[in-house]
């Protein structure tokens, strides 16, 4: 059995996962404790990325043609790629938030919705809250005038049943 075909599985693998991404993130991981990549591994797992080694070779030919392919000249030494099909910060924001702690890991790039960002842009997309505490923000900004309109409306009947009252009293004497 040649070489190719026992490449061209994992090539088609990364291909397949990188088709319909949100995000992909291409990080340097050398430095990182165990500990430390067990912990970002578990985090990118809850937020429902992929994250994955492979070769650089692998890498460059699965990126051929895509959008991907912007990524290919960053294939120098130990990389991984993180991978997010559904929130497109997602990746960046966990990797950031791990670095902080392990500043040996780094972002060397990114393709997020089809446009390649450097390092620098992904930390600023690193800054985007997710898109569920971003729908939550909008809600209370929504929610916030007529709860006021609401409370508004209270104090004002609960005036006039006060003062409602006092009228009546008086008249009683």
């Amino acid at each position: 059995m040649a070489k190719v075909e026992l490449k061209q599985p994992v090539v088609d693998e990364i291909s397949e996962q990188i088709k319909d991404a949100q995000s992909v993130v291409l990080v340097d991981y050398r430095g990182l404790t165990v500990a430390q990549d067990t912990q970002m591994r578990k985090q990118l797992r809850e937020a429902g990325c992929t994250y994955k080694v492979y070769k650089n070779t692998m890498m460059k030919r699965a990126f051929a043609g895509t959008d991907c392919e912007q990524l290919s000249d960053l294939l120098e030494g130990t990389n991984a790629i993180a991978i997010s099909k559904d929130d497109a910060s997602a990746p960046a924001r966990i990797i950031t938030k791990i670095a902080k702690d392990a500043p040996s890991l780094e972002i060397k790039a990114g393709i997020v919705e089809g446009s390649f960002y450097d390092a620098a842009g992904m930390k600023t997309i690193a800054s985007v809250p997710s898109r569920e505490e971003l729908l939550s923000r909008l809600l209370g900004s929504l929610q916030s005038p007529i709860t006021n309109f609401a409370r508004v409306l209270k104090q004002i009947a609960d005036k006039g049943t006060d003062s409602a009252a006092e009228e009546a009293a008086p008249a009683a004497e």
